[in-house]
């Protein structure tokens, strides 16, 4: 299928590592010019395989650093027309009374405050253009409460109220905004998660993954972890000419998870 994609000048926030590297991938491959926006770039050099990415510097907690690094992407592709929003934390974890304001504060300002941020900033040129894509990265955490992740789970559920509400501002203006949800997918995140488990239980990684699976995810119906090219694919439809009549929904990539019927 062609998704209409070559040419498009597409922003990935997180691009530099798991979901959000892949989807840059995919999105390099399908034409599109690429730019990165993250904290840091250590590995994307393995990007220019498949096209030019441009590297835009900018912390997601700076509404200044957010905004001169769409300066620089605009002066170096043109203005952008396509935003995926990959870039967060797991942020503040633990029993509910023992988060203090802080775990709280941090989780949030990244979280949700940073996907504020880079729409804020990146939806007037779109809307000037009269065509945008906005696909920010949530979880099936938005709809089903894990209870050591409140923090984290309060800004999924935000970010998901945010899409409608975006899509709702701006799909008349052609900048049309929807949300994917993934579960347990293998990226940095839920290794260091896994090896956590790993140490703490004496067990292997693999080990890790499959009691972790059974214990904690019991829902995810395909018995696995998600490869983030899975979550990619998704992503990069939801960009494209395609999907021109989807608009504010929560695409749930999560090998079941969710066990409710309802968004």
């Amino acid at each position: 299928m062609d998704l209409g994609l070559a040419g498009k000048v597409a922003v990935v926030t997180g691009g530099d590592s798991g979901i959000g590297k892949a989807t840059a991938e995919i999105l390099l491959k399908e034409g599109a010019k690429v730019a990165i926006l993250n904290r840091s770039f250590d590995e994307i050099d393995d990007l220019k395989a498949f096209g030019d990415p441009f590297a835009a510097k900018a912390d997601i907690t700076s509404l200044e650093q957010v905004e001169a690094a769409r300066d620089r992407i605009t002066a170096h592709f043109g203005a952008p027309e396509i935003v995926v929003h990959a870039a967060g934390i797991t942020g503040a974890v633990g029993d509910f009374l023992e988060i203090d304001d802080d775990g709280w504060m941090n989780t949030i300002d990244v979280n949700l405050m940073g996907t504020v941020r880079v729409c804020r900033t990146f939806i007037p040129a779109m809307r000037a253009a009269g065509w945008g894509r906005i696909v920010l990265l949530g979880s099936e955490d938005a709809v089903q409460p894990y209870i050591e992740d409140m923090p984290y789970c309060a800004c999924k559920a935000g970010t998901l109220n945010l899409t409608k509400n975006l899509s709702k501002a701006y799909a008349k203006d052609g900048v049309l905004t929807n949300m994917v949800s993934p579960a347990f997918v293998e990226t940095a995140m839920t290794d260091a998660m896994m090896r956590s488990r790993s140490n703490e239980r004496g067990i292997s990684m693999a080990e890790a993954v499959e009691s972790f699976l059974a214990e904690n995810r019991p829902g995810i119906e395909v018995g696995r972890r998600g490869k983030v090219e899975e979550i990619a694919a998704v992503i990069a439809f939801l960009c494209s000419q395609q999907a021109s009549y989807v608009v504010g929904s929560n695409w749930r990539v999560d090998g079941g998870s969710v066990s409710t019927i309802s968004t």
